[in-house]
């Protein structure tokens, strides 16, 4: 398995992946299929990024990482704060493809002066929760009765992981 920074020409195979993971349910809070473009402006080159890494085995995307700093218009964050949004295949699912990933996140992270990175995930989503809590992030918050795009409200769970 290789990490490495997505690129455009990772698009394709991506937009799958996120679109497999949006049509089974309950683990992400995108619920709108992508299509490349989406996939490209919003993970892999969005306007100020901090990284998109890409699992690769034999040119296969397995998963991959966003690590980007917030949106102000989304809420209030701290300085130096990041977000970070994690989706591997189901096919690959278990097989440490999220572990590897983490690693050159962090790395990332570190040398881009990240303080603390934020995951907020659905309360819902039991494999996320699980995923992130055993890299080590700790719950700080939780968002009560989040209406997703379809009516559904679910909470979210804000955890961080401090470098």
């Amino acid at each position: 398995m290789i990490i490495r920074d997505a690129t455009a020409a990772d698009a394709a195979q991506m937009t799958a992946i996120l679109n497999e993971i949006i049509a089974l349910g309950g683990t992400t809070a995108h619920q709108r299929p992508f299509d490349e473009d989406r996939m490209l402006h919003h993970y892999i080159a969005p306007s100020d990024p901090l990284s998109c890494q890409v699992a690769e085995d034999q040119g296969a995307i397995l998963g991959f990482q966003y690590l980007g700093w917030p949106d102000p218009d989304e809420g209030y964050m701290p300085e130096h704060w990041a977000i970070i949004a994690s989706f591997v295949a189901s096919s690959a699912a278990g097989k440490g493809v999220g572990q590897h990933l983490f690693a050159a996140t962090k790395a990332v992270a570190i040398k881009a002066g990240v303080k603390t990175i934020d995951a907020t995930i659905r309360a819902d989503n039991v494999p996320g929760l699980r995923y992130y809590s055993g890299l080590g992030f700790t719950d700080y918050d939780r968002l009560i009765g989040i209406p997703l795009r379809d009516g559904t409200v679910v909470d979210r769970v804000r955890k961080r992981y401090d470098l």
